[in-house]
């Protein structure tokens, strides 16, 4: 057993039940990195892996902030409670997102001088040997304001340069046009104080159809926004593979067809699979945590794993805490909201 402390690994997390959890923790662990599951103690823990045994869990119908309070034993509270004590480094959950946010939240708490931690995805650029896209907010605030959007680009351009190595990502805003005026109140504010603003590389507006055309490596938006975003484009994804699936299956020829160019597509396809990232990290913590995809296969499970122990190992809230402040985005962004606060 390494002397690393174990990435907290919520049990209940997934669709298809524990034991696709299990699996995935023997894959992690099989990389050398310790994990220890909050989960039914019938589960048959494999070598590197802990058990510690929990019967209570959040499922995705329930309120997330009550849930999370009314629940101490819940598999996901106690593991984030691990991360926050220090007896496990990292928390991975592939339950309910709004739990799982809650829960770390509670427990990591925000890290200083930032008021709305961002839940940051990797969606992988097809045709790019370069690091995936770092594209938030992927579901963590649905409502926003400009000081949020700001200190969202902030996040994750530290984030891209701490985890990632890309030295002076470049940032952009998604919205409606590339014109600076283009889009709601919220992006033209954060647009303009961003374009003037220091330690950051902001290149402007994007639209949705260059989400993947690796124009950017960070891209910001709202909550809603950026989940439905997010779903569309695994929704596409698996629409024209099916699509090109069924057409290679047509006929004799395009059967033939079809075979040459399998390698091709199968590549394409695990490119674009959520399961090969693994899951989105929240950024703004004091600690790290990943939420997985509830449909997590046992290597998308691994994955998450692999990307919260890469976190830890790269320093990555302590990186992104010291960038935040050479850049002075925390310090501008709490001025922002005492201002607002007091004005209100």
């Amino acid at each position: 057993m390494s002397d690393r402390a174990a990435v907290a690994l919520d049990g209940y997390g997934t669709d298809a039940g524990p034991e696709i959890v299990v699996e995935g923790a023997r894959l992690a662990a099989a990389d050398g990195i310790p994990v220890r599951i909050f989960g039914p103690a019938s589960l048959n823990a494999p070598v590197g892996v802990e058990l510690d045994p929990t019967t209570d869990w959040i499922g995705n119908e329930a309120e997330p902030v009550a849930a999370v309070r009314s629940k101490p034993e819940a598999s996901v509270v106690r593991g984030a409670a691990a991360v926050a004590d220090g007896r496990c480094s990292a928390l991975v959950s592939a339950g309910s997102t709004g739990a799982t946010m809650t829960a770390a939240l509670f427990a990591m708490k925000r890290a200083q001088g930032v008021h709305r931690p961002a839940l940051a995805a990797q969606i992988p650029v097809p045709e790019s040997d370069g690091p995936p896209l770092v594209f938030l907010d992927a579901g963590a605030n649905t409502d926003v304001r400009p000081q949020h959007l700001i200190q969202f680009a902030f996040l994750g351009s530290a984030f891209c340069r701490a985890v990632q190595g890309v030295e002076n990502p470049r940032i952009a805003l998604l919205s409606v046009g590339e014109e600076q005026k283009k889009g709601r109140a919220d992006v033209v504010e954060a647009h303009e104080a961003l374009s003037g603003a220091d330690g950051i590389r902001f290149i402007g507006n994007l639209e949705g159809r260059d989400l993947l055309s690796g124009a950017a490596d960070v891209i910001v938006t709202d909550g809603f926004t950026g989940n439905v975003t997010l779903k569309t484009l695994e929704g596409t994804a698996r629409a024209i593979a099916n699509a090109v699936r069924a057409a290679a299956r047509s006929g004799p020829i395009a059967s033939a067809g079809g075979l040459l160019m399998r390698p091709a597509l199968g590549g394409l396809r695990r490119s674009m699979d959520p399961n090969s990232v693994g899951g989105a990290i929240l950024l703004g913590l004091r600690g790290v945590a990943v939420v997985a995809h509830g449909s997590s296969t046992p290597e998308g499970i691994a994955n998450a794993v692999r990307l919260a122990d890469r976190a830890v190992r790269e320093r990555a809230v302590e990186r992104t805490g010291e960038l935040l402040a050479a850049a002075g985005a925390t310090r501008d962004a709490l001025r922002e909201e005492s201002s607002e606060t007091a004005e209100r």
